[in-house]
C-alpha cells in the first residue's frame, strides 16, 4: 500500500507540471529500471510505439507515438512522457535512419509532448492553435524551452505534405481538451485520434484546458462525419483499433451523456449516478470498464449546472 501511495504522489507531481487540475487517477505511474517501448508495425511507412511496456500493464510511458516515415523526413506524433525520450529515440532510429522533421502534438497534456525538447535542428511543431495557448502555461516550454511549442498551428484544418506523404490534421470541437487533433494518413487509410479515443471506458474530460464531457460525443460524430476511408484506428494509450471501435465509442459516449444528464436533473447523487450508469454501460458495451465513469459523470455534472 505504502510503494502504491508513493507512486501515486510521484505521478501527481509530473502530471502537474503539464496538466492544470487533471485527475491523477487517469494514468498510471512511471515503471523503474529499464524502460522499454513495444514498436508495432502498422504500414511499410508508418510505425507505433505503444503506451505501455510489454508484459506489464501496469507500468507507465506516454501515449501511443507514430512514425510515419515520408520521402523528406519522418514525421512524429506525440512525444510520450518526460523521462521516455532514450528509449524513443533508441526506437525511431530502430525503424528508419531519416531524421525527424515534423512533430504533432495532438494534445496539450504531458504524457504527450515530454519530449518535444530532444527534437532539435530543423523540426516543425505543429499543434492545434488551442493546444499552443495551453502549451505556453506548461513550466516544461517557459525560458529556452518555448523554441519546443508549436511554431506552426492551425483552427479547423492543416494539410501536411502531398501524395503518399500526405497529413489532414482536423479540429472539430471540444472533448478532452478544447485543441485536440485528429491526424488522418489518406493513403495509409489510417486515423489516430489522440485521447479524444484513449480507452473504452469514460473520457477525461480536462476542463481546465477546455475540454468536456457533453461535447465530447458530438465531437467524435463530427469526426466520423467528415473523415471517411479509414481503417484502423490510432487511440490514445490502447492496442490499435478499427473504425468501427471508435463508431462504437461515439455511441458509448452518446448513451453515456443522456444517462448522466438525466441522473442529474433527477437529482441523484454523482455515486449513486455513477454506480447505475457504469453498471448499464458495461452490461450494453461488451469489453468496456468503468474505471473512469465517475469522474466523468461529476464532469457532466459540473458543467451542467
Amino acid at each position: 500500500m505504502e510503494n502504491t501511495m508513493t507512486r501515486i504522489l510521484v505521478l501527481s507531481t509530473i502530471i502537474a507540471a503539464g496538466v492544470v487540475s487533471i485527475a491523477a487517477a487517469a494514468y498510471q505511474a512511471q515503471p523503474a529500471g529499464t524502460r522499454t517501448i513495444e514498436t508495432e508495425k502498422l504500414r511499410d511507412n508508418l510505425y507505433v510505439l505503444k503506451s505501455s511496456t510489454p508484459g506489464d500493464n501496469a507500468t507507465f510511458s506516454g501515449g501511443n507515438v507514430s512514425v510515419f516515415i515520408t520521402s523528406s523526413g519522418v514525421t512524429l506524433v506525440d512525444t510520450k512522457l518526460a523521462g521516455w525520450g532514450q528509449p524513443l529515440l533508441d526506437d525511431i532510429k530502430k525503424i528508419t535512419d531519416k531524421p525527424v522533421t515534423t512533430v504533432i502534438n495532438t494534445h496539450t497534456h504531458a504524457d504527450h509532448t515530454g519530449n518535444n525538447n530532444l527534437f532539435t535542428g530543423q523540426v516543425t511543431f505543429i499543434a492545434q492553435e488551442n493546444t499552443k495557448t495551453n502549451m505556453e502555461k506548461m513550466a516544461t516550454f517557459t525560458g529556452e524551452n518555448a523554441r519546443f511549442l508549436p511554431s506552426k498551428t492551425f483552427t479547423t484544418t492543416l494539410t501536411v505534405g502531398s501524395g503518399n506523404d500526405r497529413i489532414e490534421l482536423h479540429y472539430y470541437g471540444a472533448g478532452h481538451t478544447n485543441g485536440d487533433t485528429w491526424v488522418y494518413f489518406p493513403a495509409l487509410r489510417v486515423l489516430q485520434t489522440g485521447d479524444m479515443f484513449a480507452w473504452k471506458d469514460a473520457p477525461l474530460c480536462d476542463r481546465a484546458n477546455g475540454g468536456s464531457c457533453v461535447e465530447f460525443p458530438k465531437t467524435i460524430a463530427k469526426a466520423l462525419a467528415e473523415i471517411r476511408n479509414v481503417d484502423d484506428v490510432i487511440p490514445g494509450h490502447s492496442p490499435m483499433m478499427k473504425l468501427k471501435d471508435l463508431q462504437e465509442y461515439q455511441r458509448f459516449n452518446a448513451d453515456f451523456v443522456a444517462q448522466a444528464l438525466a441522473a442529474k436533473q433527477a437529482g441523484t447523487s454523482v455515486d449513486n449516478a455513477s454506480a447505475a450508469i457504469g453498471a448499464a454501460l458495461t452490461r450494453k458495451y461488451a469489453g468496456y470498464q468503468s474505471t473512469r465513469v465517475k469522474a466523468a459523470v461529476q464532469v457532466v455534472y459540473d458543467e451542467s449546472k
